[in-house]
């Protein structure tokens, strides 16, 4: 499922919404997770899952067209670690 796709969904579930409202309220929620992960927080939304961050080490890649060794820096990545009941759901 794509963004546009969970926009229709919301707004055919709540006819009392137009689609412009719901696209505001699915933009401002995900805009809430990026930026609680961007100031270094943990988003946990239950029966769901956790989304965090996690560090990476700066290292030496390799560049696969030529083969010449790259730096790749120090980055922080985003990590979803799935809840139980998501778990539960997906093995039944």
């Amino acid at each position: 499922m794509i963004r546009s796709e969970l926009v229709q969904k919301i707004a055919s579930e709540n006819s009392d919404l137009r689609v412009e409202e719901v696209e505001r309220i699915v933009d401002a929620f995900f805009d809430s997770i990026v930026d609680q992960l961007a100031a270094g927080g943990r988003v946990e939304l239950r029966g769901f899952g956790a989304f965090s961050t996690r560090a990476r080490e700066s290292r030496t890649g390799r560049n696969p067209r030529t083969g010449a060794p790259v730096a790749v820096k120090a980055k922080n990545v985003p990590y979803f670690k799935p809840g139980k009941e998501m778990r539960e759901r997906l093995n039944d």
